[in-house]
C-alpha cells in the first residue's frame, strides 16, 4: 500500500505520521482509485458499501500500532483525547464502523499507541506534536472550523495535557489556485484581522467571489497561539488526482486519512 510520509523534517523520534492515498483499497467507483482499480476510501459516510470501507480501514491498520480515534466530523472545534475514544486498544476488524465516533474535528494524545485520525477530500488536515514528542494531535480545519477556532482549541487541549513547544504539518488540501469561495468566507477571517487579506485573491471576472490559500490561513492562525515551526502546505488534493479525493473535484468521492502517534 502507497502512503504519504509527511515532508517534516523536525519530527521528533518517537513520534510517525501518515496519510493515506486514494490507491490501493477496494472501493468501487465513484471511490476507486480513479484509473480502474479500488480505492482506499476510508470514510463511512459517503455513501461508499461499507464491506468495502471495513477492508480498506483493515488493510491500513497493518501500518499503525493500534485502532485509531475515529471522529464523526461536523467542521466544529470541538477536541477529544484519543485515548479515551478507544484509540491505542488492538486492531478490531469491525471496531471502526461497528461503534459510533464522538462527533469531534480534532483528537489529542499523551498517551503511547492512541492514533489521531482525521479525514479529509479538500479540507486541511493539520498534524501537530510538541518538540518532545510526548504529546501529538491532528485536526480537521475546513474554513468553517478554522474561522470557528478549531486550531486554537487543539493547541489549548494539547498544553492542558503538557505539552511544550509544538510543531505542526500542513497536509494535502485544496490548493489556493482552487479553492473558490465568496465573500462570506472572505469576511469569516478577514473581519477579525485585516492582514489575513492577503489570502484572498479576487477573481476578475466573478466579482464577489475569491480564491482562498488555506495554508496561508491556517499558517496565521497557528503563529497567532504561538506555532512557528510550521511545515507542509503544499500539496493541492484538487490538482492531484492521482493521489487523493477531492470534493470540489468530483462531488461524491472518498476520503484519506491523515494519522499521527507517539510510538
Amino acid at each position: 500500500m502507497d502512503v504519504l510520509r509527511p515532508d517534516w523534517d523536525e519530527l521528533p523520534a518517537g513520534v510517525a505520521a501518515l496519510v493515506s492515498l486514494r490507491t490501493g483499497g477496494v472501493s468501487a467507483a465513484p471511490y476507486d482509485d480513479g484509473a480502474g482499480g479500488g480505492g482506499l476510501n476510508l470514510g463511512d459516510h459517503v455513501g461508499d458499501d461499507a464491506g468495502h470501507v471495513r477492508q480498506n480501514r483493515a488493510a491500513l491498520r497493518q501500518l499503525l500500532p493500534a485502532e485509531p480515534a475515529w471522529l464523526a466530523q461536523v467542521h466544529g472545534t470541538t477536541v477529544i483525547d484519543a485515548a479515551a475514544a478507544g484509540a491505542g486498544a488492538p486492531p478490531q476488524a469491525d471496531a471502526a464502523i461497528a461503534s459510533a465516533p464522538p462527533q469531534a474535528d480534532a483528537a489529542i494524545a499523551s498517551a503511547p499507541r492512541a492514533v489521531c485520525a482525521i479525514l479529509s477530500a479538500d479540507c486541511l488536515p493539520v498534524l501537530l506534536c510538541d518538540r518532545a514528542g510526548q504529546v501529538v494531535g491532528a485536526a480537521h480545519a475546513g474554513w468553517r472550523g478554522l474561522a470557528a477556532g478549531v486550531l486554537e482549541n487543539t493547541v489549548a487541549a494539547m498544553r492542558a495535557a503538557g505539552a511544550g513547544e509544538l510543531l505542526a504539518w500542513l497536509g494535502p488540501a485544496i490548493g489556493p489556485r482552487a479553492f473558490e469561495v465568496g465573500e462570506d468566507v472572505r469576511q469569516a477571517f478577514v473581519g477579525g484581522d485585516a492582514a489575513l487579506d492577503a489570502a484572498f485573491a479576487p477573481i476578475a471576472a466573478r466579482p464577489g467571489k475569491y480564491l482562498a490559500d488555506i495554508y496561508l490561513l491556517a499558517r496565521a492562525r497557528l503563529r497567532g497561539v504561538g506555532i512557528d515551526a510550521i511545515a507542509g502546505g503544499g500539496l493541492c488534493t484538487h490538482g492531484d488526482a492521482r493521489r487523493f479525493y477531492s470534493y470540489r473535484r468530483d462531488g461524491v468521492t472518498g476520503r484519506i486519512g491523515s494519522f499521527i502517534w507517539r510510538a
